[in-house]
């Protein structure tokens, strides 16, 4: 799990995107015992659509976020982006050094 205080000392804000609806995501969310937001685009997934992460699963073809990460800095530009599975979370180190490198910290 990410370690908040490391993003925070780099005034990073972590959150993430998830296409379940609410009730769901929590309990996904409190099993992962995350520390930063999770956010819902339950049910019109404008976001996950915006960002080309969208994915059809299963025979019924469920509409789902495919697992991913994402770096935007405080313009809105994009800085960095894994691909990844779903419900599986990236390592926090990886992100914090391409942070590091674009900070010139490295």
């Amino acid at each position: 799990m990410a370690d908040q205080s490391k993003f925070e000392a780099l005034d990073i804000q972590l959150l993430a995107i998830g296409g379940s609806n609410p009730f769901s995501q929590k309990t996904f969310v409190d099993s992962l015992k995350a520390t930063y937001p999770f956010l819902s685009d339950y049910p019109d997934l404008k976001v996950i659509k915006q960002f080309g992460i969208l994915q059809h699963v299963g025979e019924q073809k469920t509409p789902m976020a495919q697992g991913s990460n994402f770096l935007i800095d405080k313009q809105g530009i994009i800085r960095g982006k894994w691909m990844g599975q779903s419900g599986v979370v990236a390592p926090s180190e990886l992100f914090l050094d391409v942070v590091k490198q674009l900070e010139g910290r490295s």
